[in-house]
């Protein structure tokens, strides 16, 4: 291993920034590639390394071939085709790492590189978070300092001096790609967009519900949506985010039944100040828009059509398959259909034939109340007093699934109890449904937006009471109060980290808004929420909107258009009488020393063109990177410029021609 303690050869070293900067592009990429591209990859890079250190001769392409026909294979087996998004960056990710062992001339090395600089780009097909934007932005800094090294003819600067350079590259053209960013034409949907295939959206409630589905989605700390409130947020045993409503019942899964009637006429009388928020919510594949209960209105959601069920279900036209931001107003006191009369009673009262016998009984048995209210308070009252648990692991059900989980689990997550509540109502005659949605949220105090999450998944019911209208219950507040006052975390008693039970309960950001990790917590999701709300949704309206106030501001668009040239040009202008106001011998003479200081011969400070004559006839040719043709070349032309600067001869008109024709023999 003596090649790790010598300094390493240019070439060499140069080999190795390119392949951390391709190792640093392509490992974000190891996320969503089949586990042997990765794995095909890491070892290709591997080789290229040893190869790079030891010495060692590139394979020759009649070992390559067979590798690369094989993994083209192999991308197609994974995805059935070799085209598309995900195919063609797989293809890409191998074709760079193949490419390593292929560099045999100048134009490969940055063939390399700009297949890197296209590979950063799809990264943002799979994430466009900041934490993304921030590690593509450190692989092109690497990269540009890659790129550089290769630029250099003579002395290469260390490594701190071209990342400078790379960074100073970066920090001009910054300006450019904002400005771009925020007036140049868009086009409808987000940044970073690509149609993708099923399933290319985030997890989200679904319109069944079966024992398992939403513990499922309670595991999941990823955001649903975002909420801001324009004034103070409601309670959170107020913060019910109504989605799909489920009727129909097989005795194993509930579903939402047939809608043949519009939600637009339907009885709804709020009370009440109206709470006005705006709502963020993230992408899926699913048409629910989420909304505190009761909306007073329907919502506008930019780009998309709402509908509104007969349940009070939001819908867009579309799958929100791309972020979309939209205001509501609600009202936590409301009362829905409080008619005398329902209609289609008999659709909420329907149970399946064969299923549940003893919850069928039990149901039927509480009709002897003859108070509908009284029915509610006797089942709430039995999950209260008798040994219910709730957990997010409950035991399998079987046939009798409601029998079972009443009368032997016993242990269940809000969708048991809800599911199960629904079914006694029915069975003693009271209309009853199932409704899911999100419950809580978590309020960020540095930017004051409130997250929930799809760990906030929740299911409760609505049962009908003639004169009051459809009311919400919520049977898992009986077991699990906690649950609905601060939400799953504190309700249920996590999996331990990795199987290893001293780590239960470790929780690195904890729940204490006092403690400084979740005060790192609360600024991370401010800033991710802020890049969110920024940068990812700045949409076409969006775009007009901050034009339409640049333009108000500037008088105008014609004035700000002149006033943009007009400063481009006195820009231009001041670059150019710079440039006038350098001799044009002075401008040789000062790419002399720059080439001189790069051959390991800098002048110093104080060192006239005589001395520093001197200084490199007298310095031994071995110590500096100069030929000695163009060592000789470099002392004429100090010589006759200390001539032409202090001892004024006569005036010779060939003498820029001189200088620089010697200026060109430094190498």
């Amino acid at each position: 291993m003596t090649f790790l303690r010598t300094p390493l050869p240019r070439d060499k070293a140069d080999t190795l920034l390119l392949l951390a900067s391709a190792v640093l592009v392509l490992a974000p990429h190891a996320l969503h590639l089949p586990w042997w591209v990765s794995l095909l990859c890491a070892a290709t890079l591997a080789w290229r390394a040893a190869i790079t250190l030891r010495g060692k001769r590139m394979p020759k392409a009649i070992v390559l071939l067979p590798i690369a026909i094989a993994a083209m294979v192999g991308v197609q087996y994974s995805y059935d085709t070799l085209l598309g998004k995900d195919a063609g960056v797989a293809m890409l990710v191998l074709l760079v790492a193949f490419k390593m062992l292929e560099m045999h001339a100048r134009r490969d090395l940055f063939v390399v590189v700009f297949l890197c600089f296209f590979l950063v780009l799809t990264n943002f097909f799979y994430a466009q978070g900041i934490g993304t934007a921030i590690m593509m932005i450190a692989s092109v800094l690497l990269l540009l300092a890659a790129q550089l090294s290769f630029q250099f003819t003579g002395a290469v600067p260390p490594l701190r001096t071209r990342l400078a350079m790379a960074a100073r590259m970066l920090a001009f053209a910054a300006p450019i790609a904002i400005a771009l960013f925020v007036v140049f034409p868009r086009i409808q949907g987000p940044l970073w967009s690509m149609p993708g295939g099923p399933g290319a959206g985030t997890s989200g409630l679904s319109d069944q519900m079966a024992p398992g589905q939403m513990s499922n989605l309670a595991l999941s700390e990823e955001p649903a949506f975002r909420v801001r409130f324009f004034g103070p947020p409601p309670l959170a045993p107020q913060l019910y985010w109504r989605g799909p409503v489920l009727d129909a019942f097989d005795g194993l899964t509930w579903r939402r039944g047939e809608n043949t009637a519009s939600g637009r006429n339907l009885r709804l009388s709020v009370g009440g100040p109206g709470l006005d928020y705006e709502v963020t919510l993230e992408p899926s594949q699913s048409r629910w828009v989420f909304a505190l209960e009761m909306p007073g209105e329907l919502p506008v959601v930019p780009g998309h059509e709402l509908r509104i069920s007969p349940q009070f279900e939001l819908t867009a036209d579309a799958p929100l398959a791309s972020r979309v931001r939209y205001r509501a107003s609600s009202h936590v006191e409301y009362a829905l259909q409080n008619g005398p009369v329902l209609a289609d009673t008999n659709r909420w009262l329907l149970l399946p034939y064969g299923f549940n016998p003893r919850a069928l009984a039990a149901g039927m048995a509480l009709r002897a109340l003859g108070d509908p209210a009284a029915r509610v308070d006797a089942v709430l009252r039995q999950f209260r007093e008798q040994a219910f648990e709730y957990t997010l692991a409950p035991p399998l059900l079987g046939r009798h699934s409601v029998d079972e989980f009443l009368y032997g689990t016993r242990s269940g997550f809000c969708e048991h109890y809800s599911g199960a509540f629904v079914f006694l109502m029915r069975a003693a005659g009271v209309p009853a449904r199932v409704v899911t949605g999100y419950q809580g949220g978590e309020l960020n105090p540095i930017d004051g937006f409130m997250t929930v999450r799809q760990s906030d998944a929740h299911a409760w019911a609505e049962v009908w009471i003639a004169g009051r209208g459809w009311l919400r219950v919520d049977p898992t507040a009986a077991v699990a109060p906690e649950r609905v006052r601060t939400g799953t975390n504190r309700a249920t008693e996590r999996p331990a980290p990795f199987g290893i039970e001293a780590l239960r309960g470790a929780n690195p950001f904890g729940l204490d808004a006092g403690a400084w990790l979740a005060d790192v917590r609360n600024a991370m999701g401010a800033l991710n929420n802020g890049w969110n709300q920024w940068v990812l949704n700045y949409t076409p309206e969006r775009q007009h909107s901050v034009v339409q106030g640049l333009q108000d501001r500037l008088l105008g668009w014609p004035f700000g258009v002149v006033l943009v040239l007009a400063g481009l040009a006195w820009w231009g202008m001041k670059i150019l009488r710079h440039r006038r106001e350098i001799d044009p011998i002075d401008a040789l003479y000062s790419t002399l020393c720059k080439r001189l200081g790069q051959a390991g011969l800098p002048r110093a400070q104080d060192e006239g063109p005589s001395a520093y004559a001197a200084r490199i006839l007298a310095t031994a040719p071995g110590a500096q990177a100069l030929a000695p043709a163009a060592r000789e070349a470099a002392i004429a032309f100090l010589r006759r410029y200390s001539a032409w600067r202090y001892a004024a001869p006569a005036a010779d008109p060939r003498l820029h021609a001189t200088l620089k024709s010697l200026l060109s023999q430094v190498r």
